[in-house]
């Protein structure tokens, strides 16, 4: 299964769904980013995806974006093959 990376901060519910759709496609790990601990984070986090909202999720090398975009993805049936390369 491709490595699952979220920028994420404590208090976000999309973040929230995002995790537990993620789990529900047999995602077992997800590293988190805390942009809310780590303020050089977010910077990072705006340099490497040109947003400043959270989540942002990567699935393996491969920016998906945020919740919205991640069940997108999902509702066309590509998010399992992501998951699976």
């Amino acid at each position: 299964m491709a490595k699952v990376t979220m920028y994420s901060t404590a208090v976000c519910p999309f973040c929230v769904r995002a995790e537990m759709l993620l789990k529900q496609r047999g995602v077992t790990e997800i590293e988190k980013i805390r942009i809310d601990l780590d303020p050089s984070q977010r910077s990072l986090m705006m340099e490497r995806t040109g947003r400043r909202t959270v989540p942002q999720i990567y699935i393996g090398e491969t920016h998906v974006g945020g919740y919205d975009d991640l069940a997108a993805l999902d509702r066309a049936g590509k998010l399992k093959p992501l998951l699976e390369e």
